[in-house]
């Protein structure tokens, strides 16, 4: 595992503990004679999770930045296997907290994934999820694309896979796709643009104890770990898959697949990482636990200051091996504003990585619901639920009362201004409906049932596996 354990440049640990020892005896004078009204960290040796994402910048800048250290927190940050060892290491303790696929917290709220409540006071990013194909699909649906100024127009429909899914049953072959975990943001947004085109990505069946999310279906989706998604798809294991950056330009730019869908086609701003922790954590360590969301506030916000201006440098430091380790260029396709679709065909996407703009990383339960309408949509949620269980869920496990005391302590330091966020006295933490742009289906989030009614393909009502 690739540990980073101290920021260049910073002071020796010896002399930060005693400078700590010397703020711990009360709460510090702010500049303009206020107190904050956050106390000392419960807990400041920190160890993070994360896995090699480009998404998981903003804990690599709060840690480059020094703004973990300002906090009073000695953090360690620990690049993690796959996103299986990653949640089970915070649900043991072993890590402190990590970076986190949106729909994890949730899965733990309802018992899908574990018993043990995680809790996230913090989103870390925004869209940011592409779907691939390898050059050998790409050849057949492009034939069917629409073009547009002589180049294909995207977003691309999964019915265009349609004639290529008969091709590979006719031939006796397995159309397999990789996702990165079955309760995860890229399973569900995979099978979301599969459903969306008229092809059945399958159903779970917890029950049957059937959990392979195959039945009935027409494509076959598998685990693969974020950094194996090119070689699996080169070594012709799988066709294509869904991943975050920077393994979807990736492909491009070694020759091997073309990226023929991006997230926000999908849903338009919603949570794809978030900044996880046990409840028992946050219960145990709660101003340790807004001192790290402070941290994340500042960190994300410098991520889109200025237009993004900020992106190249953030792009230098995560493209060590310590964070993500892929080229400066292949990780730069994406988190500067564009994006690489066939080699040359390079597009403005300026939101497909977005941290704080228009969002704030605040976390909202109309994104956990979500996530929530696609477990019960492809069965991982079994049975029907009441409108009213699905807020429950999004409010045992999204946290934005942690996130306002944190945004409402910098704006009392003079870390950021009040005009930096929404009025969060009056924020429901519900966003207004909108249209999905792939379909046209609106969302509302108070309304999770009605939204599932108008799917063709999937769960709806009280319907089983």
């Amino acid at each position: 595992m690739t540990t980073i354990k101290k920021r260049r440049g910073s002071i020796s640990r010896r002399t930060w503990i005693k400078s700590l020892a010397a703020t711990a005896i009360g709460i510090a004078l702010l500049s303009n004679g206020a107190y904050a009204a956050v106390g000392k960290p419960e807990k400041w040796e920190l160890k993070f999770g994360f896995i090699k994402l480009t998404d998981m910048v903003p804990l690599a800048i709060a840690y480059e930045k020094g703004y973990f250290e300002d906090e009073g927190l000695y953090v360690t940050l620990e690049a993690q296997a796959n996103w299986k060892v990653l949640f089970d290491r915070v649900v043991s303790g072993e890590l402190d907290g990590a970076h986190m696929l949106a729909a994890m917290p949730v899965g733990a709220a309802t018992g899908v994934i574990t018993k043990t409540d995680i809790v996230t006071p913090f989103t870390l990013s925004y869209n940011g999820a592409a779907i691939t194909v390898s050059n050998s699909v790409w050849a057949e649906i492009k034939k069917t694309v629409p073009m547009e100024n002589g180049k294909p127009k995207h977003p691309i429909s999964a019915a265009a896979l349609k004639p290529v899914l008969e091709s590979y049953k006719a031939a006796g072959k397995p159309f397999n796709l990789a996702m990165t975990f079955p309760v995860g943001t890229h399973n569900y947004i995979e099978r979301y643009w599969l459903a969306a085109g008229g092809i059945n990505p399958g159903l779970y069946a917890p029950e049957k104890g059937d959990n392979s999310g195959s039945i009935g279906a027409e494509a076959l989706l598998s685990v693969v770990p974020p950094p194996q998604m090119v070689p699996t798809m080169e070594a012709g294991t799988t066709v294509g898959y869904c991943v975050g950056e920077p393994w979807n330009q990736q492909a491009v730019t070694k020759g091997l697949g073309v990226p023929v869908m991006t997230s926000e086609n999908i849903w338009v701003d919603g949570a794809d990482k978030v900044f996880g922790v046990t409840k028992a954590f946050a219960d145990k360590n709660p101003n340790t636990t807004i001192r790290t969301v402070k941290a994340l506030i500042r960190a994300s916000a410098w991520l889109d200051a200025n237009n993004n201006g900020n992106r190249p440098e953030a792009v230098k430091i995560i493209s060590r091996p310590a964070y993500v380790g892929a080229d400066e260029k292949v990780i730069a396709n994406s988190m500067t504003g564009t994006f690489e679709f066939e080699k040359g065909d390079k597009r403005p996407i300026p939101d497909f990585n977005k941290f704080f703009r228009g969002q704030y990383g605040i976390p909202y339960y109309s994104d956990a619901v979500w996530w929530m309408t696609q477990m019960r949509r492809w069965g991982n949620i079994a049975e029907q639920k009441p409108d009213s269980w699905y807020m429950d869920m999004a409010k045992k496990a999204y946290r934005p009362d942690i996130y306002v005391t944190a945004a409402k302590e910098l704006i009392a330091e003079g870390k950021m201004k009040a005009s930096d966020f929404p009025d969060l006295d009056t924020q429901t933490f519900v966003k207004a409906p909108q249209k999905g742009p792939l379909d046209g289906i609106e969302y509302d989030g108070t309304k999770p049932n009605a939204y599932l009614e108008k799917f063709a393909i999937g769960l709806k009502g009280n319907q089983k596996s």
